[in-house]
């Protein structure tokens, strides 16, 4: 049986206990599936008294991640910190400087540092593995990297944050308001520290920008993500686009078209029938597309101690069975910088408006509608409240160009009350 192979853990917080209660409770099917025992040499955190439900007895405490990062008796230097700057990447840059492999669970320190820290790694004939950084348990970067490797990825889109879900099918089926949802997320510890991260769509964000440039051979470029919340979606939004066979899903999507890389994390409608229209709760799915495979679709857990601290034990185990490759899945030299393209691909909208009772109000707006070149699929009118009436548009496909030219049309019509809501409607 080969050596040992050992780890420094670096922050234990729900996925860094949770990666130690899998090695405890699995070592010897570990050892079997890779022909070595897994152990743990040394930990850090930033507490030593805080208590994790687990013994710590029997490992080196380390209170510097970095000193914990070149440690002698470490081959593994597993950071589980978060953070895109500070001890989490300087702790990675020392691993790999005094070559050590790293398994990290880090979104934000590989969506916005992903690209040098995959050349230094590579430099020095390091390995940088993060399945976990991604929809959490599931095997979304081992399916790009290894599964679709034959494939031109024509498109990534998904579902990539659970509490955004959660959020917005807990308005739908209790029919409660964002706010009151929002709270209610942030009383059960769904909301990170920052809830923008969660309902801004930077954490998603992240994530897209990571399986961006996998798919698509790009260096990462988080700065190029559109993106648009959660925080404007209204019940009323929820139940009319319900009305017209449509859920509202916060969808991240990247595709590569003639313009360039688009990439968007914000609200979209999506068929109620279709996958992504029936997920519900906090759970994520990714979907690929590939020019040979088709379609494939992966649904499961993407976030908590046992889905995140599996995907970080997977890569482990990778790396245990001598299994190596590219940050990104080819060599970061090779990884070309984009040309951002801002929302490129045609595709109908939803679009709410609040119309004024005036005669030829809705001609107008039509009229509005067709001279900026966008024609209508489906419309629909409900009952007055005061003054103004609800008024549904379904477009046809449309250029963003088109649709933002005749949201400005509508101010000057004098019948469109408040400003309308216009949201993109995502083929699946």
């Amino acid at each position: 049986m080969s050596a040992p192979l050992r780890l420094g853990i670096a922050g234990l917080g729900t996925v860094g206990v949770g990666l130690i209660k899998i090695i405890r409770q699995h070592g010897e099917l570990l050892t079997a599936r890779t022909g070595r025992t897994i152990e743990i040499s040394a930990v850090s955190a930033r507490s030593r008294d805080k208590d994790r439900g687990v013994s710590l007895d029997g490992y080196a405490w380390e209170d510097d991640p970095v000193v914990l990062a070149t440690r002698d008796d470490v081959d593994i230097f597993v950071e589980l910190m978060g953070g895109s700057d500070g001890p989490a990447k300087a702790a990675t840059e020392a691993a790999l400087a005094a070559g050590k492999d790293v398994v990290t669970a880090n979104k934000a320190m590989l969506a916005v540092n992903g690209q040098a820290l995959a050349e230094h790694a590579e430099a020095a004939g390091r390995v940088i593995r993060f399945e976990a950084a991604v929809a959490g348990g599931i095997p979304v970067i081992k399916s790009l990297n290894e599964g679709l490797a034959g494939n031109e990825i024509t498109r990534v889109m998904g579902v990539m944050n659970g509490t955004c879900n959660y959020i917005l099918t807990r308005m739908e089926s209790a029919g409660l308001p964002y706010e009151a949802v929002f709270d209610e997320a942030d009383k059960l510890g769904y909301l990170e520290a920052d809830p923008n991260l969660d309902v801004g769509g930077i954490d998603a964000g992240h994530k897209l920008a990571i399986l961006a440039s996998i798919a698509f051979g790009t260096q990462v470029d988080f700065d190029a993500v559109e993106l648009e919340g959660i925080g404007s979606i209204t019940i009323e939004d929820i139940r009319q686009a319900a009305d017209m066979g449509y859920k509202i899903k916060l969808l991240g999507v990247a595709q590569m078209t003639g313009r360039g890389l688009e990439q968007r994390m914000s609200p979209c409608l999506v068929p109620d029938s279709s996958p992504l229209g029936q997920l519900d709760g906090g759970t994520n799915m990714v979907v690929l597309e590939g020019d040979s495979v088709g379609q494939i679709v992966l649904r499961g857990a993407g976030a908590g101690e046992g889905p995140t601290a599996s995907a970080v034990m997977g890569d482990i185990l990778d790396l245990a069975r001598g299994f190596r490759m590219p940050v990104f899945g080819q060599p970061a030299v090779t990884l070309r910088k984009a040309r951002a393209a801002r929302a490129a691909v045609p595709a109908p909208y939803y679009l709410r408006l609040q119309l004024q009772d005036k005669p030829g109000a809705l001609a107008k707006v039509a009229r509005v509608l067709g001279e900026a070149g966008v024609s209508i699929d489906r419309m629909r009118q409900y009952g007055h409240q005061d003054t103004a009436a609800p008024v549904l548009i379904v477009t046809h496909k449309t250029t963003r160009m088109a649709l933002e030219e005749a949201l400005e049309g509508f101010r000057s019509t004098g019948v469109v009350e408040g400003e309308p809501v216009a949201i993109r409607i995502e083929a699946v």
